[in-house]
């Protein structure tokens, strides 16, 4: 023994660019962020893979690492034995060939894994931390299940993506109780798994408004030429649109009406009575932007992410991953992954059920803050450093 964490990963898949390769392959050969390139802190000591596909290099890696791949959630966190013998758990339910249902949602099985997970742990009785990739589940159901029975086994958890890790051009950062009067978050892709993504850059600044977030009341969808008339009716603001798009650096000239044949709108009612959304513009754009009204001024910031090769805004998820590992504390709100799962199930259901206005008393959920003091994370506009280095470990796959 080391006296070093030992970590189980628990994935559905693993080939190259994958979310496991993203973020497994860090905790093996380290992790590269701007201010340069760290070595692992604790140790993956067991894997299991739901699907091996042709394209597979999961099993490789471990071979090369020394890591025992096992045919169980349950033997992975056992470590082959009676009980749980690990330290910390890396879920990575993303990828993989899992079926679709009728409101085009992934049905990853994050909480069928999550379900073992915890269950192992109740019988080791002695919680240790879970990092849950992305959303927590594709049905709001199964997330506020895994959120309460995290909270039964007194489990830590900490979920979510790298957006809110980004770079930010120009810096924005809101000051903890900013008087936000309406915000707005730009993106692109498929509404499920990128909508996610802009509500992720939406919720992370939102949530310094005062008294903090206190959940949505209402949630709609709206595509297509609607979204535009939507932008004529004042149901949203063009304006914070247009400076949202005029942070990103890469984008063609002319409006985004010209562009975007295909957009689609994601309003919510907060509690607290703040409107905001999230514009998807696919054709448009290929980055991620906010954009709000603070004392009556407008002020915006892109979300850049690392585009042509390693994607080192996962290196700073990974270091951030591996505090929470050892402190047993997630250094951002798991309250903002559990009421942006809600938030995107409910979308998938207004998209399905005509557009129409979805009421979400069940998101009524209120949190503050920590403020970002125990987050890494890049403060320049663009990568820099160690994130640039095609020689470092962590960086040489071929990522797309």
């Amino acid at each position: 023994m080391t006296g070093r964490l030992r970590v189980a990963a628990v994935c559905t898949v693993y080939y190259a660019a994958s979310h496991a390769d993203a973020i497994v392959t860090k905790f093996l050969k380290g992790m590269s962020i701007d201010e340069g390139f760290f070595a692992p802190e604790v140790d993956v000591v067991s894997l299991y893979l739901d699907q091996v596909p042709e394209n597979d290099i999961g099993l490789a890696l471990a071979r090369e690492h020394g890591v025992p791949v096992y045919p169980s959630i349950r033997r992975a966190l056992t470590r082959g034995g009676a009980r749980l013998d690990v330290d910390a758990v890396l879920l990575i339910g993303e990828h993989g060939d899992y079926p679709w249902d009728e409101r085009e949602r992934i049905l990853y099985p994050r909480r069928p894994f999550f379900e073992q997970i915890a269950g192992e742990i109740g019988r080791g009785g002695r919680p240790v931390p879970v990092f849950n990739d992305k959303h927590l589940a594709w049905d709001f159901t199964d997330a506020l299940w895994v959120w309460n029975r995290a909270r039964e086994l007194r489990i830590p958890l900490m979920a979510g993506s790298c957006l809110p890790l980004a770079w930010r051009n120009p810096w924005l950062e809101p000051e903890r109780g900013a008087p936000i009067e309406e915000a707005l978050a730009v993106g692109y892709g498929k509404v499920e798994a990128y909508g996610f993504h802009t509500l992720e850059v939406l919720q992370c600044m939102i949530e310094a408004r005062p008294g903090g977030e206190s959940g949505v009341r209402s949630v709609q969808c709206i595509e297509g030429e609607e979204v535009w008339k939507a932008a004529d009716l004042g149901l949203w603001s063009r304006e914070l649109a247009e400076a949202a798009c005029a942070a990103i650096e890469n984008k063609p000239p002319g409006p985004m009406e010209e562009h975007a044949k295909t957009p689609r709108l994601l309003m919510m009612e907060h509690v607290d009575g703040l409107r905001t959304a999230a514009l998807l513009l696919q054709g448009y754009v290929s980055d991620w932007a906010y954009a709000e009204r603070v004392d009556g001024r407008v002020q915006a910031s892109e979300f850049y992410l690392q585009p042509d090769g390693p994607g080192a805004n996962f290196g700073y998820l990974c270091r951030n991953i591996e505090r929470f590992f050892q402190e047993g504390e997630a250094p951002t709100p798991p309250e903002r992954t559990l009421l942006t799962t809600g938030v995107i199930d409910a979308v998938m259901n207004s998209r399905h059920e005509g557009h129409r206005v979805v009421e979400t008393p069940y998101l009524e959920m209120a949190y503050e803050t920590r403020g970002d003091g125990r987050v890494i994370r890049p403060r320049g506009p663009r990568p820099s450093g160690a994130c640039l280095d095609r020689q470092a470990p962590d960086l040489l796959l071929p990522w797309r």
